[in-house]
């Protein structure tokens, strides 16, 4: 089922199919910021993405000693969540555990996925409970794709990315599916990066980030058209497109978690990156979209 929130500058769809936003419209020209899935592209809109980030290598895992099996960036994307509470401005939606899950990922836990609009602003914000008896190892992160407008004036090379703070960050490549850890290098975020096609050639941009607030904006100098994506705390941002199938779109997504190296050893216990919770303790993290219209 899908839910609306809005303001008098935005309005938002959510389906309860993995608390996923469908729409993010513009109140002032109807302008739609959101990615409309085309599958023979990339047929998502903005999937949440937990328990893992990314892809594990073989998709499988062991955890004290017992290999499971895990598809690329988890399974609540795919899951239907109940509303927890609604406003007009603001909605959470909720995922327990289930015996299904259980057989995947063998830990008892909630997920809260609430969105809440201050004025231009959309905010996304996790909440993971751990409700297992032990440590609960978790990676979590948001994956919104966003529309560039382009005409016969505009094109996706009129747009660039840029970050803040203006500092250099570490990337990290990818090999196949795969961090390839040995070959990071250190980025010039410090300048602006043109979009194009070919960006993603090797699919994903991974940087590593540093502090506590960052920021990346899809920008261009021919209209007031710009997307300022906030990040608080997040320890890595990817940004991709669908390579070699190609269209008007590109996603900003905030991580606490990360794809599989290539020298993993295949221990959930061992992953790079995740996140430790002990029982009855809450995680919280979470990122801002703010949208501008365009001329």
């Amino acid at each position: 089922m899908d839910y609306t929130i809005k303001n008098s500058i935005l309005q938002v769809v959510i389906s309860s199919k993995g608390a996923e936003i469908q729409s993010i419209k513009s109140q002032h020209n109807g302008y739609e910021y959101i990615w409309q899935a085309d599958p023979n592209v990339w047929g998502r809109h903005a999937p949440v993405l937990f328990p893992i980030v990314g892809r594990l290598k073989d998709d499988e895992y062991t955890y004290q000693g017992k290999t499971y099996h895990m598809a690329q960036h988890g399974f609540a994307r795919d899951l239907e969540f109940t509303v927890e509470r609604q406003a007009a401005e603001s909605i959470t939606f909720l995922l327990h555990d289930t015996e299904q899950t259980r057989e995947i990922y063998p830990f008892k836990f909630e997920l809260r996925v609430n969105y809440n609009l201050l004025n231009n602003l959309l905010e996304e914000n996790f909440t993971v409970t751990n409700k297992s008896a032990g440590e609960m190892i978790f990676g979590i992160g948001g994956h919104p794709g966003f529309n560039i407008p382009t005409t016969k004036a505009i094109t996706k090379e009129d747009y660039y990315f840029c970050t803040q703070p203006s500092v250099a960050r570490i990337q990290i490549p990818l090999k196949g599916a795969y961090l390839d850890w040995s070959n990071r290098s250190l980025a010039s975020t410090n300048s602006l990066i043109t979009l194009s096609d070919h960006l993603f050639k090797n699919d994903a941009l991974i940087f590593q980030l540093h502090g506590h607030d960052n920021k990346v904006s899809l920008r261009t100098e021919t209209s007031d058209f710009h997307v300022n994506v906030w990040l608080r705390n997040a320890p890595f941002v990817g940004v991709w497109s669908q390579y070699p199938k190609t269209a008007d779109y590109v996603c900003i997504e905030p991580w606490w978690g990360i794809a599989d190296r290539e020298d993993t050893s295949g221990k959930l216990e061992e992953k790079y990156g995740m996140n430790h919770l002990e029982p009855g303790a809450e995680f919280h993290a979470g990122f801002g979209m703010a949208f501008h219209d365009k001329n």
